[in-house]
């Protein structure tokens, strides 16, 4: 291990035990950290990422074991000696977790403690890692809140993690892990859940405490532009295996295995508009009895029967630090780079009639001022728009700027806890509010997809129920054939078999529930789809699925498509018009082509120029 290495580690293997046998999490891996340095890991759900971190820190779950390797962490200079962290005591360890080594879980919610204010956990981080005193240590803890861009950080400490949104709880677990100065971060996905500008903001104080106290970084992320900006090196893990390895330049200038090159070309882009995005067919391999040979090679395009016949070794290319797990390497690297591979192009959208027409749509939320009286806090502060037939209109914006407000008063969920006011006319008639026709079934024309698909699907449900269920509350007039009928055409609509209908939630990974879940918001042949961050959450291989799955639906049924996003990349690809919202005001509105080649107002230049891009 060279003197800037921090940490060294050689062929881990970890494994999972299963009612189906051992699952073999990791399989052989090795990288190295240098001090100061950013190490990208990337890949799809089930490669391994997330299991290489909890193996690093020795958090597996019970049912996990490492069974082969080292994981080497250097001194805390360069002239003190190192240790084995698979070879010291738990209690060792635990002086190492939180002080030495700090991560950044995917989920906040799981991971702050209910019943403590987030100023508790805060103070006692700070205090059991540095041994300041408790008033020091509240002090720090209000000054890092402040620095990961949570207003009012005073206030803040004395509030419960429900009592905050998503993104300001993974801005308080990033505080957390950041404010003991550790030697290396684990961030797994640390700005999945944040908007654009506040993930650029955590991002810049990253980069900034690495310079200033030499912290290492292992980065997991499925963000391939955040990859780019932020990363030293990366390493592209596929099933267990680490299949490239190289300098983030390298990477993206030739990337080399076949998998990196799908991923690659799975990114939307502006010049992708009316183009199929390339979605890599089928899945990771169960890894219990993982392919023999490549482990790729049932989803690779330039895949060989050789390919199939043994193990195939990380190798380097040529002299450098290029590493890559695949026999015709030398062969792939010679064809088009991906990001000039054209897409099929599409039949050009054609937007109908008017749907949708919002007119100074109004939200303030209902807020106690005494006893017998109620004041009303705005929200949203007058939003207008026309959602044609066959359009797609994207609402952007920071946390807070009102979109999720804007689709829950439109689907009649606010009702009851706050004050609306303007019109939303679907097809002409009111939704709600002076002149709405009570006798309108326009719950059935309206649908919405949630962002989690798994938390807004009954575990307890199998897919039939739970794709019959809007079609009895909606469709009475349906008999149970029509029913069976509609279930299994819309589930072909959205590329799933039939025969998953008798499974149940679990069973499904994250692309293919986000999948059930459209199907559920098009079984009652909605006009009007309202996708409220459908794809955030997803590889990029699974969301040019979805993209893909969503321009299809929207061209051949017709549906007019409300996105809210904070994912510019997929407005610039996806939408016809964008609506820019700032703290529940319309800041900008216009063509999506037009709105990004020129934007005019400030607010919206900055989130431009805050979103990474490759």
């Amino acid at each position: 291990m060279s003197a800037q290495t921090l940490l060294d580690i050689q062929n881990l293997t970890t494994r999972l035990a299963s009612e189906a046998g051992w699952v073999q999490a990791i399989e052989d891996l090795a990288l190295c950290i240098e001090r100061g340095q950013t190490f990208a890991l990337v890949g799809e759900s089930g490669c391994g990422k997330s299991m290489t971190a909890l193996s690093i820190a020795r958090l597996l779950p019970d049912c996990g074991a490492i069974v082969a390797g080292s994981v080497e962490l250097a001194g805390h200079n360069t002239q003190s000696a190192g240790q084995d962290l698979l070879r010291i005591s738990e209690s060792a360890m635990r002086g190492v977790r939180g002080k030495r080594i700090s991560m950044i879980f995917q989920e906040p919610g799981t991971s702050l403690n209910p019943v403590m204010t987030v100023g508790d956990q805060l103070t006692e981080v700070i205090g059991l890692h540095t041994g300041v005193s408790p008033q020091q240590a509240r002090a720090e803890a209000a000054n890092w809140l402040e620095k990961v861009g949570i207003p009012d950080p005073v206030a803040r400490l004395a509030q419960y993690p429900f009592e905050m949104s998503g993104g300001q709880k993974q801005r308080v677990m990033i505080a957390m892990a950041l404010a003991v100065k550790p030697d290396l971060l684990i961030a797994d996905e640390p700005t999945t859940a944040l908007d654009v500008s506040i993930q650029a903001q955590v991002l810049d104080l990253l980069s900034q405490l690495q310079k200033e106290q030499g912290m290492a970084m292992l980065l997991i992320t499925h963000d391939l532009a955040i990859v780019k900006s932020m990363a030293d090196h990366v390493g592209l893990m596929y099933a267990g295996q680490l299949v490239e390895s190289a300098s983030v330049d390298t990477f993206f200038a030739q990337p080399s295995h076949p998998y990196a090159r799908a991923l690659m070309r799975a990114l939307p882009r502006a010049d992708q508009r009316g183009q199929a995005l390339y979605a890599l067919p089928g899945r990771v391999p169960p890894l219990v009895n993982p392919p023999a040979g490549c482990r790729f090679a049932s989803r690779c395009e330039h895949a060989r029967s050789a390919c199939s016949e043994g193990p195939v070794e990380l190798a380097a290319l040529g002299n450098s630090d290029h590493s890559v797990r695949c026999i015709r390497v030398n062969e792939i690297v010679q064809l088009v780079a991906p990001s000039n591979v054209v897409g099929a192009e599409l039949k050009p959208k054609t937007a109908g009639r008017v749907r949708l027409e919002v007119r100074d749509l109004k939200v303030a939320y209902a807020q106690k001022s005494g006893l017998f009286s109620t004041r009303y806090k705005p929200v949203l502060k007058g939003l207008s728009f026309q959602l044609r037939q066959g359009q797609t209109v994207a609402l952007v914006g920071e946390s807070g700027s009102g979109k999720t407000t804007a689709a829950r008063a439109l689907l009649g969920l606010l009702a009851d806890s706050a004050r609306i006011e303007g019109q939303a006319l679907l097809d002409g008639q009111a939704l709600w509010g002076a002149g709405a026709d009570s006798s309108l079934q326009w719950r059935r024309t309206i649908q919405f997809v949630f962002q989690d698909p798994f938390a807004s699907l009954n575990p307890r449900h199998r897919i039939a129920e739970i794709l019959e269920e809007p079609l009895l509350a909606l469709c009475p007039d349906l008999t149970a054939e029509q029913r069976k009928a509609r279930v299994a055409e819309v589930l072909e609509q959205v590329n799933l078999p039939v025969e998953n209908l008798t499974r149940f939630p679990h069973e499904f990974s994250g692309g293919q529930r986000q999948r059930i879940a459209i199907a559920r918001a098009l079984v009652s042949r909605p006009a009007v789809l309202i996708c409220d961050e459908p794809t955030s959450a997803l590889d990029v291989s699974v969301q040019a699925q979805i993209l893909n799955l969503l321009g299809d639906l929207q061209r051949q049924t017709g549906v007019a498509m409300l996105f809210i996003t904070h994912n510019l990349a997929v407005v610039e690809y996806l939408a016809d018009e964008v609506i820019v919202l700032k703290t529940g005001e319309v800041v900008e509105q216009g063509n999506a082509t037009e709105l990004f080649a020129n934007p005019v107002h400030d607010y919206t230049k900055g989130l431009l120029a805050a979103a990474p891009r490759l």
